[in-house]
């Protein structure tokens, strides 16, 4: 049964993504929209986010909510029209605020770690640093259960091979450790639950959150700077450059880890209240959710 599920994922994601391909950036991500927030209400999954919503801001109204929720489908339907057409909204449709602040992953020899969440098209992050400021990254992703979705979304956000990528896996985390001992750029999502991980406050609540992106910046002595991504306008973005966190005191030891994860979060909380439709509030992103 799981195969002839996977079958029909693979059939119906292929058909979309021809579909969105032959149309304009902005049209496909336009109808995207109107698919997702039109289908995702109706899924029991909209249940689930709508619970985390409430324990995040338990003071909005349950009209605000129930807006927030269909905002966030809306954006999640036109993430998934927008994957044919990266190449062209990274070059065309994508603004880099602070781009200066960059020059600290520029001059570094050792590599860097840029970290973000998922927010408005978080797919648009590797493109743009890659047109806009000839920054060669590799991304961190967690493939899809289906083999045959995976694969077509791996080769669409590695625009058909351009940027390297790593996979959730022993084998992509010993790619991705080779990667930034040979000195790359990696960027990575750090807002989703990892059970192996720390334990740490997000919106008040405990959330177990994968050190990785700390730890490898202390290891390989490499800048870790925050990259907030806001949807602007239909099929257009805002990509702020924010300051490098640090990751060693004054006298040059490495911080606490989960200070430095704690110095994240509250900037992770400070964009999602700002958009907060724009969040992917469908992570079980605490440990009791």
């Amino acid at each position: 049964m799981k195969k002839i599920r996977y079958f029909f994922e693979f059939l119906s994601l292929s058909l979309l993504l021809a579909l969105f391909r032959i149309l304009t950036p902005e049209t496909a991500s336009n109808l995207g929209g109107w698919i997702g927030r039109t289908a995702g209400p109706r899924l029991a999954a909209s249940r689930k986010a709508l619970n985390h919503l409430r324990a995040a801001f338990p003071d909005f109204s349950e009209e605000r909510a129930h807006a927030i929720i269909s905002g966030m489908w809306d954006n999640l339907g036109r993430i998934i029209a927008e994957y044919p057409h990266l190449t062209r909204l990274a070059r065309e449709n994508t603004s880099i605020e602070h781009i200066e602040k960059l020059d600290v992953l520029h001059n570094s020899k050792n590599g860097g770690v840029l970290f973000s969440g998922h927010l408005a098209n978080w797919e648009i992050m590797g493109p743009a640093l890659f047109f806009q400021a000839h920054l060669p990254i590799g991304l961190v992703y967690r493939a899809p259960n289906n083999p045959g979705t995976a694969a077509l979304l791996e080769r669409a956000r590695s625009l058909n091979g351009t940027l390297k990528t790593f996979s959730k896996s022993l084998f992509g985390i010993r790619k991705l450790v080779q990667h930034l001992r040979d000195g790359g750029f990696t960027g990575i999502l750090i807002d989703q639950k990892y059970n192996e991980g720390l334990p740490a406050l997000f919106f008040g609540r405990t959330a177990m959150t994968s050190p990785a992106f700390v730890q490898m910046s202390q290891k390989y002595n490499c800048p870790i700077v925050p990259f907030q991504i806001i949807r602007t306008n239909g099929a257009h973005f805002r990509l702020i450059v924010h300051d490098p966190l640090p990751v060693f005191d004054e006298n040059g030891a490495p911080r606490p880890i989960e200070d430095v994860i704690a110095q994240a979060h509250t900037l992770l909380e400070g964009w999602i209240t700002r958009n907060p439709e724009q969040w992917l509030w469908l992570h079980r992103r605490w440990v009791k959710s």
